[in-house]
Order: structure tokens, then sequence, then C-alpha cells
């Protein structure tokens, strides 16, 4: 969590602990349907970056999944300039998975929070699925 917190600035500890577990929860769904293309939101892959720099762990915690190594593949994410209607579409097939799953969604992190983005505008990057990074799929 520290270096998530070194890495981005004005990230708390707080929204790092959500981010990690978010991220845990994510990697288990993707464990869990190995052949289903689930999608993190702009927060959580950052969260599964972290993570899978510490490569030792990653591998170690997906051994245990008994999923096998679980792979980020870059993917194209669908920008905010289509909507938050685009952005929520994108994620819903995760979300709905990790509903399903018994997780706790947390709305910020997902983008399920509708109006609570005090910036949301076309563009908007305070949403946590702005900007121009690639997000990706779990396989």
């Amino acid at each position: 969590m520290g270096q998530l917190i070194r890495e981005h600035a004005g990230m708390t500890g707080d929204e790092a602990v959500r981010i990690v577990n978010a991220t845990v929860a994510f990697l288990v769904i993707c464990a869990e349907s190995p052949g289903k293309r689930f999608r993190p939101s702009k927060r959580v892959d950052l969260g599964w970056h972290m993570f899978i720099l510490n490569t030792r762990d990653y591998a170690e915690f997906c051994a245990h999944l008994g999923a096998g190594f679980i792979h980020h593949v870059p993917d194209e994410f669908a920008r905010p300039t289509a909507t938050r209607t685009a952005m929520r579409a994108a994620l819903a097939p995760t979300v709905e998975a990790l509903t399903a799953a018994g997780f706790e969604v947390d709305a910020q992190l997902w983008g399920t929070d509708a109006g609570s983005c005090s910036q949301c505008h076309s563009g908007c990057t305070d949403c946590g699925q702005g900007g121009d990074d690639d997000g990706g799929f779990c396989r």
C-alpha cells in the first residue's frame, strides 16, 4: 500500500487499502472464471500493477487461487468521452461477477456511484476512469 501512496500523489491510506481489497476481489473472480474477460476500473488497475511488480508474491497469490498465473493483457479502455454510461457498461460484467461472488463493490472505485463525482463531464479524470492509459483484461 505504501508504494501506491508514494507513486500516486494525493492518494490516501484509506484509498490505498480500498484499492488493494478491490484488486484482490477482482483477481479472485478472474481465477474463478478463467474463460471470462473481466476488466478492472482504472483505480483497481493501479493496485493490480503494483501487485504484479512484486512478482514472487503475485505468482504465489495466483497459485494459491489455483488459477495459474493471472495475466494482465492490456486493452484499450473505454474513454469517458463516450459518457459515464459507456464506462459503466464496460465495467458491468466485472461488477456483476463481483456481486455474484459475494464481494462488496466499492462504488467510488468501480464507478457505480451515480452522481457522486463532482467533476463529471466529458473527459472527467476524477471518476477513476479517465486518462489515456490503457486498461487491461485478466486472462
